[in-house]
């Protein structure tokens, strides 16, 4: 052992003095090294916007862990950084950010309003770096990248491009969803749906030329003024009198059409549907089928436009409450029901989203998807869980065209420029884009003032789909580092929510083989949504999230760390308390004193250590054992159980009772051999901790034997298997801790001092490898008889051995005894009755599940050796205290 360590653990100190240790001594970086084995992660890039939330506690806490294992078992590690512009947030944040200094972005224009913008990015855009950093997050900090820096954007104008010219890139006039608060179009993964609870309103629509009318059923009155046609089933009786009739719609008094459309569903509402091309993607295809006009009734805010008449203006819910009124005043409402309906939300702007026709930018999909969908399905990416495949399957095999073009300003913007007659270009920059047109017109007088850039910027998800290759310049000309994208890529393990799979982790796989003919990442690794413990879902907006620094400064970083995978089971949501934060400190705290109680204890070399080598022999296979479960656990991503079966072990086993058979006696003396081995031990616990826990155990380790100068747990080898461990030895143990438990149970029971040495009878088959240590932890003096029925005192079982404490000595409330064991006898009779009549109960063993009867089956084989040790029991505590029945 060197130098004394603080009494008290305090992680604030460590944090202190450790990260900018690391740091400084470059361990966090990474080069491309022929002489070991890479090891990469692609952090998932958080927003410009962001700000550390329990979600990126947990994302990068298992990333670090990851990466961290890799490190010390040798491999080169790179885990790059970044950061994403996301442009809906971002563009939303600056322009609140102006409008509070009474500017705009439309009267500044498009030029001043990025200086601005790339002013806040700046400012803001690197805050959840520094927050990372109070968690330990060991990134190469150096390769940090953004989304919107030159060479990534290069590389985003490039892929653009080499769509574009395979034909999968195209411009066209499509049904698309809008987000009316974003003023911009989104594609379909960016659409949230939610069940809400809805109205259905019955309206009465005039039959022309007749008295009669016909109802239709619609949650959306607002949007009649766009109404162009009502649709009923060919085969729906009530409606064949009206085919080639003509309905007048209320309010505006549109002749509009009654058509007929297999389509419909005669039994959803009224089994009439009103059409309305221009704002519902259904209605839409059947205005291509049938050639109806479109009528489109909203601004891009979604008041309506002039063709609501005196509605022109308002917003969409106030124009739907007003048109009721007016329908209802006008005796054209006929009833309300409510209604359950999945409404789409804007995953960025939480608006309503509006289908809407809009000339949009798209690419095609299908061509994309097949070599992703087979690299799932034959495991060359594996998901873990992998029930996340079906997920990803239905999504994949139903997969529509990509809508990539955003009405924002901040971003990428898409590199298409237009001549006066519409004709398009796609080029690098203006320059390129002058030469193609003057090349494909003919036309040398073509200026650059005759070209006219897209104005759109594209899909945020466009550049972050390319993101495990850009951020190693894997499509750039001249790479700052050429060896990087050979070295690093493919990248290994992605740990990201299963909420992006569509949006980020199918695209990437994708964008991967478009470019690369290879997949991007070998394993992805879906965490849990962070939830409070009533199950909602964690949220700084919704007030149920902790601060995330907050927890740090309170329980410390390891303790947080350990607190979010002690309730991190892969792929699950995980239910977050707080109280697993304080289990990681005490965690922490239990580590520390254990140090120091072994760093207190004196070598003596005089001694000898034969009494510790059968403790010494069990804990050296016992902690191979563990190593190899270890090894599976993180091999099948098991992260989680992987720490929980450590934090068992070092607190069950070794603090508990390793640590307590060879604690010295008052001189605090231990023998040499017994010492290095605990301290090669504590090590290796260490080393197994340092991924979960990197601050307590490099202060540990640094201090548990001599270091050479600069060294760091970071860099020391991670534990490997050394031996076939002894699973007998192990046995054993497990045996001897659950006999000293229970004779620790026996004295609480009866009130006996534990201090209060007793006799004990064993059978003679018991081991005896740890006697001395029973004797010592328990308090007894062990006597061995072949028949243990003939020893006197509290009859017991421990596991597969059966025991008696002798208590002649001590008083004893022999009557409680008595009761306590026939009401034991009483209850297990009671039980086997009931599980009886469930077996002898034809119907259950015939039609229950043949799992739920194995159970059953099991209950009455257990239940009837319980009842006959029992027995057994009563019958030598009879013998045992005399004539008890009588007493």
């Amino acid at each position: 052992m060197s130098k004394t360590v603080e009494k008290s653990y305090d992680p604030s100190s460590l944090e202190k003095k450790w990260y900018p240790f690391w740091e400084k001594k470059g361990f966090f970086k990474s080069q491309p090294n022929p002489q070991k084995v890479p090891y990469t992660v692609v952090m998932p890039p958080p927003n410009i916007t962001g700000v550390l939330h329990m979600g990126h506690v947990l994302n990068n806490t298992i990333q670090d862990i990851l990466v961290r294992k890799a490190r010390m078992e040798g491999r080169e590690t790179c885990w790059v950084p970044g950061t994403d512009h996301a442009s809906i947030a971002t563009e939303a944040k600056v322009v609140a950010m102006l409008a509070a200094k009474g500017l705009s972005k439309k009267v500044m224009g498009r030029a001043e309003f990025l200086q601005h913008a790339w002013q806040w990015k700046e400012k803001y855009g690197t805050i959840i770096f520094s927050q990372l950093k109070k968690l330990g997050i060991s990134c190469d900090w150096s390769k940090a990248r953004f989304t919107m820096e030159s060479e990534l954007s290069k590389a985003v104008t490039k892929t653009f491009i080499q769509l574009y010219e395979k034909g999968l890139a195209y411009r066209k006039k499509k049904m698309i969803h809008w987000d009316p608060q974003g003023h911009t179009a989104l594609s379909d993964a960016e659409v949230i749906y939610r069940t809400i609870d809805s109205t259905l309103y019955y309206i009465a629509y005039p039959i022309q030329g007749s008295q009669k009318h016909i109802i239709i059923a619609t949650t959306r009155p607002e949007t009649i003024f766009g109404d162009v046609a009502i649709g009923v089933h060919p085969q729906d009786e009530r409606y064949i009198s009206l085919k080639g009739q003509y309905a007048i719609v209320p309010y505006i008094d549109r002749k509009i059409p009654i058509i007929q459309d297999a389509y419909v569903d005669p039994m959803l509402g009224s089994g009439a549907l009103k059409i309305t091309p221009a704002h519902d993607f259904n209605d839409y295809q059947l205005g291509l089928k049938h050639n109806l006009p479109i009528i489109d009734i909203f601004h891009p805010d979604a008041t309506l436009n002039q063709q609501a008449k005196d509605y022109a203006g308002e917003d969409r819910f106030v124009v739907r409450k007003k048109i009721v009124q007016w329908l209802a005043a006008n005796h054209l409402l006929v009833k309300e029901e409510k209604y359950s309906q999945n409404i789409g939300f804007s995953e960025r702007t939480q608006a309503i989203v509006e289908p809407r026709i809009s000339t949009q930018w798209f690419v095609k999909m299908q061509p994309l998807a097949q070599p992703a969908i087979d690299s799932v399905k034959n495991n060359t990416i594996q998901f873990y869980p992998a029930k996340f495949k079906n997920l990803y399957y239905a999504w994949m095999e139903n997969i529509q065209d990509w809508c990539i073009s955003r009405q924002l300003w901040w971003g990428h913007r898409i590199p298409a420029y237009y001549l006066q007659d519409g004709t398009v270009i796609v080029a690098e920059n203006i320059d390129k884009a002058l030469q193609k047109a003057q090349s494909q017109t003919q036309n040398e007088q073509l200026c650059k003032a005759d070209l006219m850039q897209d104005a759109d910027v594209l899909d945020t998800w466009f550049s972050s789909w390319l993101w495990p290759i850009t951020v190693f310049d894997g499509l750039s000309d001249c790479p700052e580092d050429p060896a990087a994208i050979h070295y690093y890529y493919p990248t290994h393990d992605l740990v990201t929510a299963p909420e992006i799979i569509f949006f980020w982790v199918a695209r990437m796989i994708m964008a991967g083989f478009f470019h690369k003919k290879i997949p991007p990442f070998r394993n992805v690794y879906f965490t849990g949504i962070v939830r409070d413990p009533q199950g909602k879902k964690m949220s700084k907006s919704l007030g149920n999230s902790p601060e995330p620094l907050d927890l740090i400064a309170k329980y410390g970083a390891d303790g947080v760390r350990a607190g979010m995978l002690f309730s991190a089971p892969a792929g699950n949501d995980l239910l977050f308390d707080e109280k697993y934060c304080e289990q990681g400190r005490n965690f922490s705290h239990k580590i520390w004193h254990a140090f120091r109680l072994i760093q207190s204890w004196e070598k003596d070399t005089s001694l000898d250590n034969v009494q510790d080598q059968p403790v010494i022999y069990w804990l050296e296979n016992r902690l191979q054992q563990l190593i190899a479960q270890t090894h599976h656990l993180f091999t099948h991503f098991r992260i989680s159980e992987a720490l929980v079966s450590i934090y068992r072990f070092f607190w069950d086993e070794f603090c508990a009772y390793y640590l307590e058979m060879i604690k010295p006696a008052q001189t605090k003396k231990v023998a040499q051999n017994t010492l290095r081995y605990t301290a090669d031990f504590f090590e290796n616990i260490l080393l197994l901790l340092h991924p979960f826990m990197p601050f307590l155990t490099e202060e540990i380790w640094q201090n548990i034997k001599k270091r050479v100068a600069n060294s760091s747990i970071m860099t020391a080898s991670w534990p490997t298997l050394k031996m076939d461990y002894d699973t007998k030895i192990i046995k054993i143990a497990v045996d001897t801790f659950a006999l000293i438990g229970k004779i620790r149970q026996i004295k609480i029971q009866h009130q006996i001092k534990q201090k209060e040495c007793l006799d004990v009878y064993l059978e003679a088959h018991f081991p005896t490898h740890f006697f001395s240590h029973i004797e010592k932890m328990a308090c007894v003096c062990i006597q061995t008889t072949v028949d243990i029925n003939t020893a006197h005192g509290i009859r017991f079982s421990s596991g597969n051995y059966h025991g008696s404490l002798a208590v002649h000595k001590i008083k004893v409330d022999w009557k409680a005894e008595w009761k306590k064991l026939n009401d034991a006898l009483s209850y297990a009779q009671n039980f086997l009755s009931v599980v009886n009549k469930k077996l002898e109960n034809p119907a259950f063993v015939t039609h229950a599940p043949a799992k739920i009867v194995a159970i059953e089956k099991q209950k009455k084989k257990d239940t009837l050796a319980k009842i006959q040790q029992l027995k057994k029991d009563i019958d030598c505590f009879a013998k045992d205290v005399g004539n008890i029945k009588n007493v």
